[in-house]
């Protein structure tokens, strides 16, 4: 069974940065795609980042140019580097990985959410 564990949330002022981490642990074979949501109050769970083979990276419109997205394999870690932080970036983060287990099995782990406010 893959487990996720966040860490790195918390409270920023406007214009300051975070930087949120995501450790997978379990019998993980390869991680093929990891991506990091968010859910803000009243409002859907949006996709923020995602990184696909380590290599491809994508960002919602919103977050592009002040957002980072990255993760090493061996050491089964995922990073989000927020910075320039917005009021509006004040959401629910979770992270999402998905690849090869034990056996080949396919798994795709969703992390269980941390707190970000961004206000002065």
């Amino acid at each position: 069974q893959v487990k996720l564990v966040e860490s790195g949330g918390g409270l920023a002022q406007p214009g300051g940065s975070l930087r949120l981490s995501c450790v997978a642990s379990g019998s993980i074979i390869h991680i093929t795609e990891v991506k990091w949501f968010r859910q803000a109050p009243g409002k859907e769970r949006e996709l923020v980042a995602r990184l696909r083979g380590g290599i491809s990276s994508e960002y919602s419109p919103s977050v592009k140019g002040r957002f980072v997205i990255s993760g090493q394999n061996a050491s089964r870690t995922v990073h989000l580097q927020m910075g320039s932080l917005k009021p509006e970036d004040t959401a629910v983060y979770f992270c999402n990985v998905a690849g090869w287990s034990s056996g080949w099995n396919s798994f795709d782990t969703w992390g269980q959410g941390m707190q970000v406010i961004v206000s002065s």
